[in-house]
């Protein structure tokens, strides 16, 4: 397995691992969004998104992970500025993540850490995980995850993360799964 810097031609894995990661919650996001962008589809813009040389959840701010000549994992990260202070959302789904960052502004953001379904098992969220970690430097590090993700908590928990807050997912779909939003930190090294 090896780790490289994203380029604008990772866009799309960028986007279908953003949208693995958020267990479609990147997708609807991008749904939203379509009316704008001129996209057909919530994927095409994703990768539209991630293409964009500016802004936070790009392929400026990605890792890849490669293991059997192939694409395998991403993450994005960066240290969230003061900008999350003022920031509006402009559906109600996203509050709860935007009150969660706003509780760690200054730290390092794990806003992504996607792995394929057919390669996990093996190390690779784990190894984008201590590289987010060391691009940190000396920066708190933090991140969101679903309460019901629990090999991702677990994954965490064991690399030194602790719950920090939590906040109700309010589902964009009546017949969504009721869970919360967790917010995880772990101190600089």
């Amino acid at each position: 397995m090896t780790l490289r810097s994203a380029t604008p031609n990772d866009a799309a894995e960028l986007a279908i691992l953003a949208d693995i990661a958020s267990h479609g919650f990147a997708s609807w996001l991008w749904l939203g969004e379509l009316g704008l962008s001129g996209c057909d589809t919530p994927m095409e813009h994703g990768r539209l998104k991630m293409r964009r040389d500016e802004g936070y959840d790009g392929w400026r701010h990605a890792v890849i992970a490669e293991a059997y000549g192939e694409v395998a994992g991403a993450a994005i990260g960066y240290a969230l500025g003061e900008d999350v202070r003022t920031m509006e959302v402009d559906r109600v789904a996203l509050q709860p993540v935007i009150d969660l960052q706003k509780l760690v502004i200054g730290s390092w953001f794990i806003a992504t850490l996607g792995v394929y379904g057919h390669l996990r098992g093996i190390g690779i969220g784990k190894r984008l995980l201590r590289d987010q970690i060391d691009r940190a430097g000396m920066l708190p590090v933090s991140l969101i995850t679903a309460s019901d993700n629990e090999a991702a908590l677990s994954l965490y928990k064991k690399n030194g993360f602790s719950e920090w807050a939590r906040r109700d997912v309010l589902s964009p779909f009546e017949t969504g799964r009721k869970h919360e939003w967790v917010l995880l930190t772990r101190d600089a090294r």
